[in-house]
């Protein structure tokens, strides 16, 4: 049997070389890991944008469109999506799991989602919905231009949050660097829940301040319900940024889904 492909969709406002030692690691080990750019998320928080935010929708396009060359190829695909990354990830799946793919006698398609401190959307809510419960003075403070484009208020507080076992100018550095990101994709609700018929994998950081783990938890009991599957859960001492601050636990981790998928 091949080694499965692996794609990766970044959280809210990262680039994606905030996790290129991540992708390193994995292609070390002897696995294909692709990193997408997802539309919501501006290539810069210097520059402005003269046109709309793009939707959770165009995001999933995309990652839908990648995983679609894949399975044409006849490759078993598994989809890491981080923190916003979730939500794009669990609408992009609709007819592109492998047992969807089999009864219609096509090749390959996605054998397992992976969650990483990511937001789990149930059917019809949003992601601004599904982190609701969150308190306000937890979510990172941010102002939005006339486009519907999100930038970070305040770098040091988000890093606060986010970045919190890093040394302050560290963290503060990291988020000066985002981009971007689409207020419209926080309002979009899912269409589709791909977690029902998909095997799910959880990477649940008990530390983390915007995404707190009893949250984690109650996100990963509702796909056990609506699944009927067990979830595999491992869970790290770190905060919301584990590609960050827990590389090498980040890594093992998604080393353990490619040879869940390839055994």
């Amino acid at each position: 049997m091949s080694k499965p492909s692996i794609l990766f969709f970044p959280g809210s406002y990262c680039l994606l070389s905030l996790y290129q030692p991540l992708f390193d690691a994995v292609t070390e080990a002897g696995y294909e890991i692709k990193g997408i750019h997802p539309p919501t998320v501006g290539p810069s928080s210097r520059q402005g944008y003269a046109y709309a935010a793009p939707s959770i929708y165009d995001d999933a396009a995309v990652l839908a469109q990648e995983v679609e060359t894949l399975a044409d190829e006849g490759k078993d695909v598994i989809i890491i999506g981080h923190s916003y990354g979730g939500v794009p990830m669990t609408q992009a799946s609709k007819g592109l799991g492998k047992e969807e793919r089999r009864a219609l006698s096509k090749p390959g398609g996605i054998v397992r989602l992976g969650y990483m401190s990511a937001i789990v959307p149930a059917h019809g809510q949003s992601a601004r919905e599904a982190i609701s419960v969150v308190p306000a003075e937890q979510h990172p403070p941010i102002d939005v231009d006339e486009h519907g484009w999100m930038m970070m208020a305040d770098p040091a507080g988000t890093a606060r949050l986010i970045l919190q076992h890093l040394p302050s100018d560290e963290g503060t550095a990291i988020v000066r660097d985002f981009a971007k990101h689409s207020s419209r994709s926080f309002l979009d609700p899912v269409t589709h829940a791909g977690y029902r018929d998909i095997p799910v994998s959880y990477l649940l950081c008990e530390e983390d301040l915007v995404g707190p783990p009893e949250l984690q938890r109650s996100w990963i009991e509702m796909v056990e319900h609506e699944s009927g599957r067990k979830v595999h859960v491992t869970a790290v001492q770190t905060g919301h940024m584990p590609n960050v601050t827990a590389k090498e636990e980040t890594v093992n981790w998604i080393l353990k889904l490619a040879n869940m998928a390839d055994s």
